[in-house]
């Protein structure tokens, strides 16, 4: 069976879904924060892993029949639960843009967390050290981008967000 069909549900999460929610979040959700210094190398860079973690299924088979299908099933079905639940969280953000609903009362940032998951059992289903190592980049460079993230809500949301990290973790 084709690898690629495990990229469906991500795309109907990623996109159907949050335009379900509400029609205002897609948009607001393919903002980045402004990169500087080496952020803007890591942007690359998980644009390109994104784009390689997407595609690369295309040529690879959902590897059933051994030991380690399990433990990536495991960890792709907590991913997309992870998906959903932030991304109907990050719809749906407080008055003042800032989101503290939902999932996002444990991690401040559920969604990257949900795709790390999501991904990385897609590569264990697969046996692909190749997709392993292609996720493992895009998680490195995804931190960066969260670094980013949050200067700009610091800027943004100023002591609501200092004391949304003095409570919320940055990951789980």
């Amino acid at each position: 069976m084709n690898a690629f069909l495990l990229m469906i549900p991500f795309f109907f999460i990623r996109f159907g879904l949050m335009q379900m929610v509400n029609k205002e979040a897609l948009p607001r959700a393919s903002l980045f924060a402004p990169l500087q210094g080496k952020e803007r190398t890591a942007y690359l860079v998980y644009q390109l892993s994104n784009i390689f973690i997407l595609l690369y299924p295309l040529f690879l088979k959902i590897q059933v029949h051994h030991y380690t299908f399990l433990l990536g099933f495991i960890l792709y079905i907590l991913g997309m639960v992870i998906l959903v639940l932030s991304t109907i969280a990050f719809a749906k953000p407080d008055s003042n843009g800032l989101n503290r609903q939902g999932i996002y009362r444990y991690s401040r940032n559920p969604m990257y967390v949900g795709y790390f998951l999501y991904f990385l059992g897609s590569a264990i289903i697969t046996r692909s050290i190749l997709f392993i190592l292609a996720v493992l980049l895009f998680q490195i460079c995804a931190h960066w981008i969260i670094l980013s993230e949050e200067r700009w809500c610091l800027s943004r949301f100023n002591e609501d967000y200092v004391e949304y990290m003095r409570h919320v973790r940055r990951y789980f």
